[in-house]
């Protein structure tokens, strides 16, 4: 086996430092997994396992033992850490071998390894453990790289394996993994002494070496020489038969990425929202406008990793790039039609008597030749590793149509790994979806204070949220702190409400970001305290334009928006018991707060036909964290009350019924309220969230 210099690898990356390796096996085994698992040439996300076998004391005896280290079920290369790893007797797991009856009994097998777990460990064993237990190696990789996947799916891929590695590389054809494939590849080892590695026929490659750096090293060096003769091949070839459809450019992709996102998105929520990602970076366009697109897309994914994840095939519009998706609704709705009619036909076709139920029928990715992909799923990270998943299944198409044809595995094939009992029983366990999730908020103001809070908890009951705010520093900041806990689940805009173009913008955001919008917060605002004479008329106009004039430009934006999905929606409206009690020295505010109160009250009536409910919350006293006590509003209403500033909460609480003090925290818990499933059937209210103030009371 050669050491390959870093400098001799062009196609993948040499990140191994000596440094940075630790002296124990499982901690070699932990950074080489890390590595491999952040570049997704060598493998996509939560996709492959490694493993080490190791000496151990045995927790029980005391004695030596050799424990199979591997990557657990579920788990990621790039982000896996010791609790990632299932650990197991290795000889309590080549001892099943005596229980196994056969591949007919193969999925029993799995209810077998927690017999084998070593120290108690917790993280249940992947179903490729027996792969790694029967090869005889110290260290072993499993990837799917899309170059070694493209010489798998090649019509003559194994040829092609043979003549390449020149015999140092094996070949097991299609098998579905398991107990049997571990015994087979141990049976494809045995007959080539010398074997570096194993490829897996429509799947993915096996390698190995004594330490964990020849292992890496081996790795890349195969895939890198998988890599290079791929780049030879297509060398002054059409790629995918050439151009078919131009693609617009960049601007315009976008442009009308945005326009047909909600669209989209619309259609692919009929059995529950979705969450979107859009991609037009060069792979995907020179596959979406290439003349074999339609017959490369029919022929489906291959790698298990790829089509679990993206469904077999794609959806393909046949929608010119500059057709306008809203004026073609009908004929999109027809395409979605017609592809769930074929996803049932082929679970009709394909399934087994014990086969579980048919899941959703909707594609998960969406071709639009000459603009890009879109994927649809249950939540932001699972729709962009989709869209990943397809764009390593276009690579792969690419590199063994440069070999002689690229060739899937049979329909038959992937609905038993669609459909795998194992499959269904992991999406059984997955945790219970969030009250919010699969939907899309947009909260202005939400730099500091309620907005900020509101964002918070929504982002906390699972919704995507685009923190929008005049202060971008802020924004930004916000949406930070929500995708530190909650991770790709925040977006900010800079966004002055009083400008149509902001709006539009944010909305464009979240459109882009994550398909469209579901909830919309108008919380913006801003207060100035002043008598009747001090006001001056820009005071005035101020206020109006943010508040009045600021939310009626965001709800009409939304209320577009909603109408362009058709699934409806919430608009919240962040007023103050102001909207129904007069106080001193504050005309502006509030009048402008009564203002949006009924503009709240009319949209309500007007929007609730088309399923978009209009809610009110009437704050009071939210001193702590708020933006607008902090400009000045706080220092002049203690000064109207006679008092000074830092006693301003236990003022505002003293004259409660409750004598409770208002945190920014209660008008989100407020929110969540109602727009969170418990108040579906409740439009037009208002809710005080002011510790008990009579004069307030609405009735």
């Amino acid at each position: 086996m050669s050491s390959t210099a870093k400098t001799n690898f062009r196609h993948v990356d040499h990140l191994w430092d000596e440094k940075k390796v630790p002296a124990d096996p499982v901690g070699q085994l932990l950074i080489r997994s890390n590595w491999l698992g952040a570049d997704l040439r060598l493998t996509n996300y939560a996709g492959g396992n490694t493993s080490v076998k190791a000496r151990e004391k045995d927790p029980l005896t005391g004695a030596d033992v050799d424990v199979l280290w591997v990557k657990g079920s579920g788990g990621d290369l790039g982000t896996m850490k010791r609790e990632g790893l299932a650990s197991l007797y290795l000889d309590k797991v080549h001892a099943l071998e005596k229980l196994y009856r056969g591949i007919e009994h193969e999925d029993e097998m799995v209810g077998y390894l927690p017999h084998c777990t070593f120290n108690l460990n917790p993280r249940a064993a992947s179903i490729d453990t027996p792969l790694h237990a029967f090869l005889p190696y110290t260290h072993i990789d499993h990837l799917h790289p899309d170059a070694v996947i493209a010489i798998a799916t090649a019509a003559d891929g194994e040829q092609v394996t043979r003549e390449l590695y020149e015999g140092t590389v094996g070949w097991v054809p299609w098998q579905r993994p398991g107990f049997d494939l571990g015994l087979k590849l141990r049976a494809c080892n045995a007959k080539t002494p010398r074997l570096r590695g194993i490829v897996l026929g429509g799947h993915g490659l096996f390698s190995w070496g004594k330490t964990a750096r020849e292992c890496y090293e081996n790795t890349l060096e195969l895939i890198e020489t998988a890599a290079a003769h791929l780049e030879a091949k297509r060398k002054g070839k059409a790629v995918f038969g050439g151009v078919a459809i131009p693609s617009l450019d960049e601007e315009a992709r976008r442009k009308q990425a945005l326009r047909a996102m909600p669209i989209l998105r619309g259609l692919t929520s009929i059995g529950g929202r979705t969450i979107g990602h859009f991609r037009d970076d060069a792979a995907v366009i020179e596959f979406a406008g290439s003349k074999d697109l339609a017959r490369l897309a029919a022929a489906g994914t291959s790698c298990p990793d790829h089509f679990l994840r993206t469904k077999r095939t794609p959806l393909v519009l046949d929608l010119a790039p500059d057709a306008d998706p809203l004026a073609k609704r009908e004929q999109l709705t027809a395409a979605f039609a017609k592809y769930r009619d074929e996803y049932k036909a082929y679970y009709d076709r394909c399934k087994h008597p014990d086969s579980p139920p048919l899941r959703a029928p909707d594609p998960v990715v969406i071709v639009w030749p000459g603009v890009g992909l879109f994927a649809f799923a249950k939540d932001k990270a699972t729709a962009r590793v989709s869209a990943e998943f397809y764009v390593n299944a276009i690579n792969v198409m690419r590199g063994a149509e440069s070999l002689g044809g690229y060739r899937s595995i049979s329909e038959q094939e992937a609905f038993d790994i669609e459909y795998w009992a194992l499959e269904e029983a992991k999406l059984r366990r997955m945790p219970k979806e969030k009250s919010l999730s699969r939907r899309v908020a947009i909260v202005t103001g939400a730099g500091s204070g309620i907005g900020k809070a509101i964002a918070e908890r929504f982002a906390r009951e699972g919704a995507c949220v685009v923190v929008g705010d005049l202060n971008a520093e802020a924004a930004g900041k916000a949406a930070e702190s929500i995708n530190a806990f909650a991770p790709e689940q925040a977006v900010s805009v800079k966004m002055d409400v009083s400008k149509a173009e902001d709006i539009e913008a944010a909305f464009a955001a979240g459109c882009l970001a994550y398909g469209a919008v579901d909830l919309v917060v108008n919380n913006a605002g801003l207060s100035i305290s002043k008598p009747l004479a001090d006001t001056t008329e820009k005071d005035w106009d101020l206020q109006y334009d943010v508040m009045a004039r600021g939310s009626f430009l965001v709800s009409r934006t939304a209320a577009r928006c909603f109408e362009a999905q058709a699934l409806g929606g919430d608009i919240l409206y962040v007023v103050s018991k102001n909207a129904l009690v007069a106080g001193p020295n504050n005309v502006a505010y509030g009048s402008v707060k009564a203002a949006q109160l009924h503009q709240a009250r009319l949209l309500a009536a007007e929007l609730g036909p088309q399923g978009i409910r209009v809610n009110t919350i009437n704050p009071d006293a939210v001193v702590r964290g708020s933006g607008i006590f902090q400009t000045g509003w706080g220092a002049d209403r203690a000064k109207t009350y006679g008092i000074k500033e830092e006693d301003l909460p236990q003022f505002y609480a003293k004259r409660t019924l409750l004598n409770q003090e208002i945190l920014p925290e209660d008008i989100a818990a407020a929110a969540f309220v109602l727009v969170g499933g418990e108040l579906s059937k409740s439009t037009g209210m208002i809710v005080p969230v002011d510790g008990g103030l009579a004069a307030a009371f609405a009735r």
